[in-house]
């Protein structure tokens, strides 16, 4: 086993045992960039379970930057660390103002169900009392994700 292989191994989590990091938690100062990060590690290693990479969240993170999640998957399968990839999304990345950055964050950290596009409205309609306890009120996007796996 390579070297690069071996080190994305050992940084990989088991999501079929493990939840990925919060869609909250940033990475190279970008939410979604950790949770995203932690998919695309588990798919290289063959341990993503029922998560995907490259999913609807994960590329509205990707579509702000304006880096493929192709050209992300390549970068990760190297083996880099947590914070050689905040590296290298701020160097790729095309959005380069603090302040257009924390807008995002902000807009995506409290995005409402209902600000969202009807595709995304309709599909959380089912999905929200089937998969989510009737006790757990979803206020934001990101409700979702943190209600789900425990965090909240």
């Amino acid at each position: 086993m390579s070297k690069q292989s071996n080190t994305l191994q050992l940084s990989a989590k088991n999501l079929e045992t493990e939840f990925p990091r919060s869609p909250r938690e940033t990475l190279g100062g970008f939410v979604v960039a950790a949770r995203a990060l932690d998919k695309c590690r588990a798919v290289l290693a063959g341990t993503n379970g029922e998560y995907h990479f490259n999913c609807p969240l994960d590329n509205t993170f990707f579509d702000f930057v304006g880096i493929s999640g192709d050209a992300f998957k390549d970068f990760v399968a190297t083996g880099a660390d947590d914070e050689a990839v905040g590296k290298w999304i701020q160097e790729n990345s095309q959005v380069k103002e603090k302040r257009e950055i924390i807008a995002w964050n902000n807009k995506m950290r409290y995005m409402r169900p209902v600000d969202m596009p009807i595709e995304l409205q309709e599909f959380l309609e089912g999905y929200i009392p089937e998969y989510l306890p009737s006790n757990k009120i979803v206020r934001v996007w990101f409700d979702v994700y943190d209600i789900e796996e425990g965090r909240i």
